[in-house]
Formats: C-alpha cells, structure tokens, sequence
C-alpha cells in the first residue's frame, strides 16, 4: 500500500513539474516576443498602385452600419478603376442588401439556412465573384460594421509588391470609449497589434489572421481553396494555409476601427465563440503544425501550435493556481516557482509584463483618453479564464452567434476624436 501510495505522489509530483516548466517556458517565451514587438523594421513603401482588389463584406442584418462602411471604402486612397466592393447579404431580413447598393456596393443576396455564418457566405461570395471573369490580385475582407483608414489599400498593394500572399491590417477600434468594455476590449487589441503581431512580423514568422482587415491573394485561394466554415473561420484559414507553407504578413500601418461590444455579456458571447473556435482548430491543426515544424525545421509552426494551444495553457496554468491554493497539498509535490527560481526575478518579469499594455498604447501613439481603461484591464483579461472553460465544455458545439453592430460612425468622426 505504501508503495502504491509513493507512485501516485510522484505521479503528481512529476505532472506539475511538468506543469510548472510548461508555464515558465510559455511566460517567457511571449515575454522576450513582447519586447521584439517594441521596435519597427523599416519597410518598402514606395510602390505604386498596381494591383486588383476585390473588396468584400459579409453581411447579416447590418442595416446600421453597412452604408458607412460603403462610402468609407468609396473614398478610399487609391485608382478607383483598381478595387470594386463587393457585399453578400447573408440570411437578411432588413435593408442591408438595398442600403449597401444605394451606396455603390456590387450585393449578392444568400438565402441558406444549413450554412449559417461568415466562412459560408464568404466562400459563396468568393465564388460569385469568380464567376464574374474578372481578373483580381487579391480579396479583401472587412466585417460590416468597420471603416477603414483611407490608405488601406496602398498599403495591402506595398504587401503584395513585396511578395507576400496573406496580410492582416492593424485592427483599431471604431468605439474604444463607449463603455468600460469597449474601452479594455481596445487595449487587448492595441496590445496585440503591437506585441505579438509586429513582433511576428519582425522575426518572419507567420502572423494571424483576425477576422476583418485580411488581404489574400487569389493565387492562394485558387491553390487552397476557402473552405473554413469554424466559429473561428480567420484563424481555420491561418493554419490551413500554413500546412500549405504559406505563411501571413503584418500591415501596421493598413487601420481597420473595428466596433467592440458594449456590454461585459456581449463580449463573453464573442469571446466564447472565439474560444470555442480556436479549441476546434487546435484539434485538427495543433499536432499537424508541431509535426510540420520538426520535418522542416522552421519555427514559424512551433509559433503557431502555441498559438493555438492558448486555451489549454491558461486551464493548465488555472489548474496549477487552484492546487498551490490547497496548502494540504504542498508537501506532495516539488514547487520550482520556490525552490529554483529566484522570486525577484518573477517580481521582474511581473512587473514588466504588467507595463505592456502601457507600452504599447505609448508606442502606438493611442490618445491618452484611452490609458483610463487600464484600471479595468486586468478584470478585463482574467475574465478570460472563465470564457476559456466554458469554451472548452461547449467546444463541440457550432452554431454561429451573430454580434449585433449598432455604432453608426463616420470615419470623419473617428479622425475628430482621436485628434481631440
């Protein structure tokens, strides 16, 4: 009995020193990746506009917004003969179909009630356009509810000239100021933008695909085909084009203002979703990614297997949290947080990575209006955990919860305040 007994501790024992490496080895890793994001490479800017665009957004009952986002791609920096906008009314059952045409939108209406969500009715509208025989250099993609800054496009055309095949703009927000989560539902983003995407970008790596503001050339999707139809489509296309060794790029300078949920339960309805989705495209993705790193030697899949394996990192690092609480536990396993690793350097670390966001929004030049939120941010971030678990426990379950998008804006407006 005592044998068995002395098994089973170092059973334990040996999982959360696993646990506790794991945790180390994650913390620091996007810790180092955090500081390669504070700097900028120089790029090429000067290339004159010469590429194709198709610009489209799906649409789902968007009567509010879709109109502004229209005339704002209208007025966009560059040759009109070279970009037309491209709008799939999906499932609608208002005016967004007559209100997006009104405003010089080419509208295709999508009746489906089987294929519900946005990865459908983008694949449906990439096929209409197909159709069309028209030659286009890439497809941009845009949710309805944004706008855009007016060089998007010159920038996407830099990025394509440049050679790159899959590009995501910087997502700003459209409303960071409404509420309380509007405002550290920015800084998340903000934080994103510049820690961990233009890191990515400065180590050529593969950067991710974020949902509105991606630029694909029609090379790629002629080879790879859509097909992602998860809670998470952006991400799904990420990772399968990876697999294909296309990896995407970063446009810091190509600003989407994105329109963020008012209240604390919409973001956990979106936030759910995207955690739902992310936990899908892990299953299928994640161990395919680590595999394809080993054979070929490239970090860029180690990077994006740990992208997506987030949501277990935080449930094994909750769980960990929860075991060092059970003091009645502490004498059965090794705590390497104590006993081997100096407790200022984790004052170090702590302290540092409590300033990111700060840096960022610095850097970034957020008007200062927004530093405010930081008081809430932390309430905002680990809200997450919870979000991550139900996650988790509803993974298996795909059914497309449409956020409703009511801030009707001009860009104009946007330009005002963020001057003010």
């Amino acid at each position: 009995m005592e044998t068995y007994t002395s098994v089973i501790q170092q059973v334990f024992n040996v999982t959360l020193i696993s646990a506790q490496l794991l945790i180390v080895a994650v913390t620091l890793y996007y810790f180092t990746l955090a500081f390669i994001g504070i700097r900028r490479k120089p790029e090429k800017k000067d290339y004159a506009p010469v590429n194709r665009f198709a610009v489209t957004i799906a649409a789902h009952n968007e009567e509010q917004v879709i109109a502004q986002l229209v005339e704002n791609l209208r007025n966009m920096d560059y040759p009109q003969e070279l970009f037309d906008i491209y709008v799939v009314a999906d499932n609608c059952s208002d005016k967004t179909a007559i209100l997006a045409r009104k405003a010089g939108a080419i509208v295709f209406q999508r009746y489906n009630d089987k294929k519900r969500g946005k990865g459908y009715a983008l694949e449906w509208l990439f096929a209409k356009i197909a159709s069309l025989k028209k030659d286009y250099d890439a497809v941009v993609i845009f949710d309805a509810d944004n706008l855009v800054k007016k060089n998007f496009l010159l920038e996407m055309n830099n990025k394509l000239c440049d050679g790159e095949k899959i590009v995501q703009g910087y997502i700003d927000s459209k409303n960071p100021y409404d509420t309380w989560v509007t405002n550290t539902f920015s800084i998340a983003f903000w934080l994103m933008n510049r820690m961990i995407q233009l890191a990515r970008f400065n180590l050529g790596i593969s950067n991710v695909l974020a949902g509105t503001g991606m630029c694909i050339s029609t090379d790629v999707l002629k080879k790879v085909g859509w097909g992602a139809h998860s809670l998470t489509e952006d991400l799904e296309f990420t990772m399968k084009a990876l697999m294909y060794g296309i990896k995407t790029s970063w446009a810091h300078d190509a600003v989407v203002y994105d329109e963020k949920p008012l209240t604390f339960m919409q973001s956990f309805h979106q936030r759910k979703r995207w955690a739902q989705g992310q936990i899908d495209v892990a299953g299928r993705y994640l161990v395919l990614l680590i595999v394809k790193g080993l054979r070929e030697k490239k970090w860029m899949y180690f990077d994006a297997a740990l992208h997506l394996f987030q949501p277990f990192f935080t449930m094994i690092a909750t769980g960990f949290l929860l075991i060092q609480l059970l003091t009645f536990l502490q004498p059965y396993y090794t705590n390497i947080f104590i006993e081997f690793i100096p407790w200022s350097v984790w004052q170090v670390v702590s302290g540092i990575i409590t300033i990111f966001p700060l840096i960022a929004l610095f850097l970034d030049r957020i008007p200062w209006r927004a530093y405010l939120g930081l008081i809430l941010f932390p309430i905002f971030m680990y809200s997450w955990i919870p979000i991550i678990f139900v996650g988790f426990l509803h993974r298996n379950r795909k059914e497309w919860s449409h956020t409703k998008h009511t801030r009707s804006i001009s860009y104009e407006e946007i330009m005002e305040e963020k001057s003010s």
